[in-house]
């Protein structure tokens, strides 16, 4: 990619989310993307970009109004200059950014070095390094030769880092950007450098302005929500004290010409004497609405639905008002009140208005239209007096005996909305019946991160162990959070892997010590999920989870460094369409033992010792329904006497120190890690299965979309069942599984054996309960 497919800008004031990003930085998207941005959204708030000179290659969700467009030119030579803040300032002069483009071979100029204005001509002007594929764009820099008494008191003889731009006496060079040249004799067209000249604040309104407007004759106040235009019309959003009626007040949309900024005085609007200010100001408390309450508003282009994200009092207003983080982008800013921040959300969410105007969500208060089920009560003050004490209440995974009870139903398991279904069912397999991870919950975490400890530990795991359900708006926060660390722009709207979302929350958040040890080579590779790789020449048609493990490790010749409390295994398989099984044979048990590096192993044939490994023999049909291929010395000799296995090749294996002429002792324990998780994918939605008890029918299934009743609003109903179909199909022989027809499979079976996308693994020994 060249720098002319792409658009440039400079950063000019800080990300409200990627504080690590600093105003002056400068950013590119390609032109590409750029056009498709704008067919899905003819004007974007925000684009995604990739920063120059960046370390990782992760765009960024950036604000359009934070950034101003350069062309490529410009980009270049602002690149030169070193410090963010001083690139920024000189971005905004555009005389001089304009007389750096006309700057030619052979110009004058003199140059600042050290405080020193040296006089020199300009040999060289371009770039110093090359651009490479992350970063397309390098800066422009000026090559001078120095003059007459000035000779000497450069830095180079026109070579940089071995590469020579252009040749003179040793030390009489300098490369220097733009900003510190100046021409000798200055030109029409490069005029001294001056700041910009500030801008006159003018009178317009702007929201949170008090204002006076007039409707029938009649002198109302209220305060401004928004100033738009509408068929050539200028239009004042307002949301009023009171309405027509001197009762509580909600929006209305006045022609400007009507409103007067200010409260103009004016008589008494009429008041009903049961309806007195105090009266109102403590509507909220027979409502119950506090922060985080689920709320609706009438606007004056109907209801709309938001969170409570604060309440007070607002400057120069004594009524007690709340601020919203609506669903939808009717809002006016981003949690921002007259330049005051008071919380934070997504540019055009937030909106204040008086807390009296605020009711309860009616769609979580009442039966559903279409659905009997109502929102499952989330005794949140609850969950805030143990978050804000720093009590760490463990709640143990629900156990067999409680699935019944706590999690089968619907607006059970975690509610979904907005792409989050890979979110919801990887943290419902994780966390719902088995506490194998739940170390990461409590263990000691940097104080930046304990935020997203706490929601993890405190809105989602808690409340879906003891309840059976969590909130869409809990997981939406962990998103908000996660984006909010910089880590994708795209966490709160997009679809992610699974193994994208437990890596950065186990690794970059947690720093949870990795859960698979591999030994290759002598050498020990950490990891914390493994994906089955197989060679093109395997065997398999209708695979085991077992037999899939065993090819992958054999041809990659890995090993396991140690047994793991934990092993997250993704499927065969090349994004959401391309699956190199039609069906995979769940394995209930893992039986690891022949994939430890150390530790004394059996002979498959005879079970004495065993002593030599035959990679070969995994192509051999006689063995190709068995593990690994291991052998002790006698029947390695036998297996090896067939005159099509004389070539095969053999290799010795690592004994243990201790057995060698000891034998094998007589009862070796098998290690083996037990099933408890998968997750499905198909047509891009993720749905889990638990297997949660002993029993061959103790399966669960887990879809946090299952009925996506108003899409559009997030309010998604969950579902947890029971399908022990799945053991019928577990307990037929591979001949009669082969034989079944996917759609013609009992329940859910074919989403189990036919969509698996990763199976989750753990050792019984490391489990906090059992």
């Amino acid at each position: 990619m060249t720098s002319a497919d792409n658009l440039y800008f400079i950063i000019t004031r800080k990300p409200e989310y990627q504080l690590h990003i600093n105003a002056g930085r400068i950013c590119y998207i390609s032109k590409k993307t750029h056009r498709g941005e704008l067919q899905r959204c003819h004007s974007p708030t925000k684009l995604p970009v990739f920063f120059v000179g960046s370390y990782t290659s992760l765009d960024y969700n950036i604000e359009v109004s934070s950034m101003e467009e350069l062309s490529a030119e410009e980009a270049e030579l602002l690149l030169a200059v070193p410090e963010d803040a001083e690139r920024l300032r000189w971005s905004r002069d555009k005389d001089a950014l304009r007389a750096a483009l006309r700057l030619t071979k052979g110009t004058a100029v003199t140059v600042d070095e050290g405080g020193q204005k040296l006089r020199g001509i300009i040999r060289y002007i371009g770039k110093l390094t090359e651009p490479t594929i992350s970063c397309p764009l390098t800066g422009t820099f000026f090559g001078v030769e120095l003059q007459g008494a000035d000779r000497g008191k450069g830095n180079t003889n026109g070579s940089y880092r071995y590469n020579a731009f252009f040749s003179c006496a040793k030390d009489c060079g300098i490369f220097a950007p733009f900003s510190r040249l100046r021409p000798s004799v200055p030109s029409p067209v490069s005029p001294p450098i001056s700041e910009p000249s500030p801008q006159l604040e003018t009178e317009e309104l702007i929201s949170g302005d008090r204002v006076t407007f007039f409707i029938s004759d009649k002198c109302r106040h209220g305060m401004v929500v928004d100033v738009q235009e509408k068929d050539g019309q200028h239009i004042v959003r307002i949301s009023t004290d009171t309405d027509e009626n001197g009762k509580r007040g909600g929006e209305i949309e006045v022609p400007i010409q009507l409103v007067a900024k200010g409260e103009v005085p004016a008589e008494p609007e009429s008041m009903d004497i049961d309806t007195a200010l105090e009266e109102q100001n403590t509507d909220y408390l027979y409502m119950d609405l506090s922060v985080n309450s689920l709320v609706e508003v009438t606007l004056g282009s109907g209801n709309s639905y938001g969170i409570i994200r604060w309440i007070g009092t607002l400057p120069d207003r004594q009524e007690i008002m709340a601020g919203l983080e609506l669903e939808e982008d009717k809002g006016v800013s981003d949690g921002t009140f007259k330049t005051e921040r008071f919380f934070v959300c997504p540019p055009k969410r937030a909106l204040f208005v008086k807390l009296s105007s605020c009711r309860p969500d009616s769609r979580f208060q009442s039966t559903s239209a279409n659905h009997s089920e109502t929102m499952p009560k989330q005794e949140d003050t609850e969950s805030e007096t143990e978050h804000n004490s720093g009590k760490l209440e463990t709640v143990p995974p629900i156990s067999a005996e409680q699935v019944n009870q706590i999690l089968i139903g619907r607006m059970r398991g975690i509610q979904g909305h907005c792409n989050s279904c890979y979110m919801d069912a990887a943290l419902f397999s994780l966390f719902a019946c088995s506490s194998v991870l739940d170390s990461m919950l409590f263990k000691t975490t940097d104080p930046q991160d304990a935020p997203i400890q706490n929601t993890l530990l405190h809105e989602i795991v808690n409340p879906l162990r003891s309840k059976g359900f969590v909130e869409g708006r809990h997981i939406m926060k962990l998103r908000q959070q996660l984006q909010k660390h910089g880590y994708s722009h795209s966490f709160t709207t997009d679809e992610k892997d699974p193994e994208e979302f437990l890596t950065i929350i186990m690794h970059h958040i947690l720093a949870l010590d990795p859960l698979l040890k591999l030994s290759a080579g002598g050498k020990v590779q950490e990891s914390y999920c493994y994906q089955i790789f197989l060679d093109q020449n395997h065997s398999l048609v209708l695979p085991t989870v077992q037999q899939l493990l065993e090819h992958s490790f054999h041809s990659a010749g890995l090993k396991l460094a140690e047994v793991p409390s934990c092993l997250i295994l993704q499927m065969p398989r090349f994004g959401k369409k391309f699956k190199m099984f039609d069906r995979i044979v769940p394995s209930l048990e893992l039986d690891i033992t022949d994939l430890l590096s150390e530790g004394p192993q059996q002979c498959m044939l005879c079970g004495k010792l065993a002593q030599e490994e035959c990679t070969d023999c995994f192509k051999d049909p006689l063995f190709s329904h068995t593990g690994f291929k291991i052998f002790c010395k006698t029947c390695s000799t036998q297996v090896h006497a067939h005159p099509q296995r004389r070539s095969h090749h053999r290799a010795p294996l690592d004994i243990p120190k201790g057995y060698l002429g000891r034998g094998m002792p007589h009862t070796l324990t098998r290690e083996k890690l037990e099933l408890f998780a998968v997750l499905c994918i198909e047509t891009s939605h993720y749905v889990s299965f638990i297997k949660y008890g002993p029993n061959s029918q103790d399966w669960i299934f887990f879809d946090s979309m299952a009925d996506r009743q108003g899409e559009s609003d997030g309010f998604n109903i969950p579902e947890v069942h029971a399908c022990p179909e799945v053991s019928m199909y577990l307990k037929m022989s591979p001949a009669e599984l082969a034989n079944q027809v996917p759609r013609d499979m009992e329940g859910v079976a074919k989403r189990l054996f036919c969509d698996a996308y990763m199976y989750l693994y753990q050792s019984p020994s490391m489990c906090l309960y059992r």
